[in-house]
């Protein structure tokens, strides 16, 4: 499998169990996730309040998997060091919250951590034409972010793909990942338009066989994927 079409589950974990959130993730891991996606919410940027740099932390030494931490956040700027520090592999921040997205960019990749921009469902991807040599990822949001368990919204799909042509021109080691609503059939049509990381909270923490559910959403994915090839 080449890397460009391998798909990266990343179970949320907004979802789970947060009395029992280290075997909740232990669960996960050995169910074969690829990476555990941690939502930060500050009840400002969006109607929710979720945790800090300290759970982060707590998580990391909970677990080896890639740490995809999505900042739902006012002046994420403020921010970056600490999340950084707690252990954060990835880093997605909202461009809707930032008014000089490059800088907050370049700042997360010199920190060491892989550097994502997150878009609103009514964000355009053109906000990304100049910043696309420091992007690492692209988040495409198919909910209005600040829930779990929303439905997708399916009239987002065909952003994943003008993300993915921008992407495939301009800096084609960067990926997408898309947060929202994503299951075993919803997946197909966002892997098809070019996401290969996948965010999927109630649908791998709420399935009795959570390996069942993560195996049937990279079945799915790659069937799509045979299917275009």
């Amino acid at each position: 499998m080449t890397p460009s079409s391998r798909i990266l589950v990343a179970p949320s974990i907004l979802s789970c169990d947060f009395a029992r959130i280290a075997d909740e993730i232990a669960t996960i891991e050995r169910a074969g996730a690829d990476l555990v996606h941690v939502d930060v919410m500050d009840g400002h940027f969006v109607p929710n309040l979720t945790l800090g740099p300290p759970i982060v932390s707590a998580i990391r030494k909970a677990t080896k998997l890639p740490l995809d931490v999505h900042l739902m956040i006012q002046e994420p700027d403020k921010f970056l060091g600490a999340f950084a520090d707690a252990g954060s592999d990835y880093l997605s921040v909202h461009v809707e919250a930032l008014p000089h997205l490059q800088r907050t960019l370049s700042a997360i990749r010199k920190l060491g951590v892989k550097a994502g921009a997150a878009l609103n469902p009514a964000t355009p991807p053109d906000v990304l034409e100049w910043v696309v040599g420091d992007l690492d990822f692209v988040l495409v949001m198919t909910v209005n972010p600040g829930f779990g368990g929303q439905a997708y919204l399916g009239a987002v799909a065909p952003k994943v793909g003008a993300v993915a042509s921008l992407l495939r021109a301009r800096n084609p080691g960067a990926l997408i990942e898309v947060d929202g609503g994503i299951t075993d059939r919803t997946a197909p049509e966002v892997v098809r338009q070019g996401a290969r990381m996948l965010v999927a909270g109630s649908y791998v923490f709420g399935a009795k066989d959570r390996k069942k559910a993560i195996d049937d959403l990279r079945s799915a994915s790659q069937a799509a994927l045979v299917r275009e090839t």
